[in-house]
């Protein structure tokens, strides 16, 4: 019988840049990982994504392993070189994604640098109803990641789908049924947000998830707040950091959520370089462990 504990399955990323996204694929994809997110940065560097796709799913053979969403990460909304590069690796990503098996594509909205985040909106609506049409007639929708980049409402450079007084506003600018989030706990909790009560209310408009935790260091906020010389929240891989992934994952059930939750490695301070991939199994586990661990049969 199908196993109904993977309508969440548990994975990771895999960059398209730094090296082959199907070699690296073939490499770990006996460490236990359900699904993948192959993911670039800024430009696919003019690569053949039929072919990538297919030399991935190639590598993945017939494990029970899925591939539902691309990333492609960058400014598409802005104009130099490499952000019309940005932009066409969306529009290259929403053309191919079915050689990956994929239905999703996710990555930044882009931003109109150095300008309050409202002042993105008109550009925002211009290219990304254009790519939600794209996306729609292929079947393919599109998830926001929500990551400030460093960004804030006054500035940023990368991203405004990273607050959620922003998703309402761009929700209305473009409301499309395939337009929604790439949503983790992690960017919320950066800017002292309670991730939970999002999933209550956003659960619906969550395409894919990054699993992606926080510390954040109370007493150096209580002592320094938090725009001193201390850093007062870290980045961590799942099982390393606050979030609760069992209430995280519950709730995500309890709204009707189902797809893949694909680890976000490469930013924990501690579990990092020659300890990330020790780091992103003891995640793949803690999270499967957060889903209920190994699915039991009932023999009645």
């Amino acid at each position: 019988m199908s196993n109904p504990a993977k309508s969440i399955r548990i994975g990771t990323m895999v960059s398209g840049n730094k090296g082959d996204a199907a070699t690296r694929i073939g490499e770990i994809a006996g460490m236990g990982f359900e699904s993948f997110e192959p993911f670039f940065w800024q430009t696919t560097k003019g690569q053949n994504l039929a072919e990538l796709g297919k030399r991935c799913l190639d590598a993945i053979g017939d494990r029970d392993i899925t591939i539902s969403t691309l990333g492609m990460f960058g400014n598409p909304l802005e104009e130099s070189a490499i952000d019309l590069e940005t932009l066409q690796g969306w529009k290259d990503c929403i053309d191919n994604a079915h050689h990956f098996g994929a239905t999703c594509v996710a990555g930044f909205t882009g931003r109109i640098r150095g300008k309050p985040l409202t002042d993105s909106l008109a550009r925002y609506k211009q290219i990304w109803s254009e790519l939600a049409k794209r996306a729609a007639d292929k079947g393919v929708k599109i998830a926001f990641e929500n990551c400030a980049m460093d960004g804030n409402w006054a500035s940023g450079d990368w991203n405004i789908a990273h607050n959620p007084d922003a998703w309402e506003l761009i929700f209305n600018e473009t409301p499309d049924d395939n337009i929604g989030l790439e949503w983790e706990p992690c960017h919320q909790m950066v800017y002292l947000i309670d991730p939970l009560p999002q999933i209550r209310k956003w659960a619906h408009k969550f395409f894919h998830v990054h699993g992606k935790d926080a510390t954040i260091r109370w007493e150096v906020i209580k002592e320094h707040g938090i725009f001193g010389k201390e850093k007062f929240v870290f980045m961590r891989t799942p099982g390393f950091g606050d979030s609760n992934w069992t209430d995280i994952i519950s709730e995500l059930r309890l709204a009707g959520w189902s797809g893949s939750i694909d680890i976000e490695g490469w930013h924990d301070p501690v579990y990092r370089d020659a300890l990330e991939m020790t780091g992103q199994v003891y995640a793949l586990n803690h999270l499967k462990h957060a889903r209920g661990g190994e699915f039991v049969v009932d023999p009645v």
